[in-house]
């Protein structure tokens, strides 16, 4: 019988856990006894068929690894950069070259934006299986993605080390943490890290409630405060003002809707900041973590999901069970269409229990 061959690619920004998933996937594959190739650099690698065979040493000793020893990049097979030509839709030369490697299935790995662009390489007739990475934890349809709980962990670390110098000066500390446009990540360092406020894109805040929670802790002798802020925050002045600006966006105005959003063009935590210390009176600093939420190796429990996420994978293959995004939920690793999850993102519910447990220890949201 001819070995099954599978390609991996990881696309998208990198994530923690990402060669724990590799390891996991070709691991499984092999002891399956099919074959593994690897593209380099995501959907770049597919387009100009480079990769590497993913044989049991080049998957050694990389578990515990941050990155991907693919390499990764944010290019769609439909939108790919050519040069002088700009950009091209390559998405022709990908399925050439998935039939060249006589592939059984692509994997993909990555957060929503690679579910797309997997789901349109499927509706081109490849088989394709994803898995959920991402450290902004909104990928649709599980539980958890692989990635999450690493960044959590460095970004509550953080808000723990803020802690001492924001009371040591007497100061209000904005710390700016990763999410896009989902809050996971805010939140849930936020509570680990014992946050007093916490401002999440669900929950459009109000200036004068943070300035209110931030000087009721100081009227009562309480030193310093640590706001947690998910760089997609928005406060309800501003959510008004995207509103009317996608209404006059419509309507074909779009002069008007750049003057509506224009009192928004500063960096979020940078404008909470400067209001904070005009209301307040309190000195205001800002700290923005940026990638630091992005490298080093992942957490034990990542490892765990990664390896869970990826075994189910090679399972899947084997059965012939393409088309889906491997989902965690619950205790169970389940496929999922991935005609249900792409295009779709995993939000905050505003009543989900972290924000419950929140607002019981006293944390204010601004709302």
């Amino acid at each position: 019988m001819v070995k099954k061959v599978i390609g991996i690619l990881t696309s998208g920004g990198d994530c923690p856990g990402l060669n724990a998933a590799i390891r996991a996937v070709g691991k499984a594959a092999n002891s399956l006894d099919m074959q593994v190739i690897g593209y380099l650099d995501g959907f770049h690698g597919l387009v100009e068929n480079r990769f590497r065979r993913l044989d049991s040493a080049a998957l050694s000793g990389i578990l515990t690894l941050g990155g991907t020893i693919l390499g990764t990049s944010r290019d769609k097979p439909y939108r790919m950069p050519a040069g002088e030509l700009g950009y091209m839709d390559m998405t022709a030369i990908a399925v050439a070259n998935y039939h060249k490697q006589h592939l059984d299935c692509l994997v993909c790995l990555g957060g929503g934006g690679t579910q797309k662009n997997a789901l349109h390489l499927m509706k081109e007739g490849l088989n394709v299986i994803t898995l959920p990475k991402t450290i902004d934890n909104d990928v649709w349809g599980t539980d958890v993605t692989f990635g999450f709980d690493t960044a959590m962990s460095i970004a509550a670390e953080a808000i723990d080390r803020l802690h001492s110098t924001a009371e040591s000066h007497h100061r209000i500390i904005v710390v700016e943490i990763m999410g896009h446009n989902a809050g996971w990540l805010a939140l849930g360092a936020g509570v680990a890290g014992g946050a007093d406020v916490i401002l999440i894109p669900e929950i459009p805040y109000k200036i004068d409630r943070v300035a209110d929670a931030v000087l009721h802790r100081s009227h009562t002798g309480k030193r310093f405060s640590i706001i947690a802020l998910s760089e997609g925050a928005i406060s309800k002045e501003e959510a008004k003002a995207q509103a009317k600006a996608r209404k006059a966006r419509k309507k074909g105005k779009d002069k008007k809707a750049a003057e509506l959003t224009a009192n928004f063009e500063e960096s979020a935590s940078i404008r909470l900041a400067r209001q904070l210390e005009e209301i307040t009176g309190l000195e205001t600093r800002v700290t923005s973590l940026g990638h630091l939420q992005r490298g080093g190796g992942p957490t034990p429990a990542d490892r765990l999901l990664a390896t869970r996420l990826g075994t189910t994978c090679a399972e899947l293959i084997d059965q012939e069970h393409y088309g889906v995004m491997v989902a965690v939920r619950g205790e169970q690793c389940v496929p999922l269409p991935l005609k249900d999850v792409a295009g779709n993102r995993k939000i905050v519910p505003k009543k989900h229990p972290w924000i419950q447990s929140a607002r019981l220890v006293g944390t204010s949201f601004g709302d």
